[in-house]
């Protein structure tokens, strides 16, 4: 423990940020990432107004019984739990397969562009 003062060898990095962001491969990265978000929010938002519909409208099919007293409405509103963590599941998957690798060529090059300016 100690009050270190910050040396040439440990200084904040000195990247350029604005650079970055405006390289080709953060627009890559940004439009898959959009792309993906956008899509998957929209599907889930739609899902989402025809379960709230169907529960307002449809009386008669939402209460129909699927087994004993579980009827579709609760089938329903629990496959909108299950959404959730399909979503952050394929999420997690298409990031490693997809966003990861970009942003892990983005960080690297900042890093040597950093290093090569100490």
């Amino acid at each position: 423990m100690g009050n270190d003062a910050l040396n040439a060898e440990n200084a904040m990095p000195t990247a350029d940020f604005a650079a970055v962001r405006e390289s080709e491969q953060f627009r890559t990265l940004k439009r898959a990432h959009r792309r993906f978000v956008f899509s998957v929010a929209i599907g889930c938002l739609v899902w989402y107004i025809v379960y709230v519909l169907l529960a307002d409208y449809a009386h008669v099919f939402m209460s129909t019984p699927v087994i004993g007293s579980v009827n579709i409405g609760l089938v329903l509103g629990l496959a909108q739990i299950a959404t959730t963590f399909i979503v952050t599941t394929w999420y997690v998957s298409y990031a490693n397969r997809r966003l990861d690798p970009i942003a892990t060529e983005i960080r690297d090059s900042v890093e040597i562009a950093d290093t090569v300016a100490r």
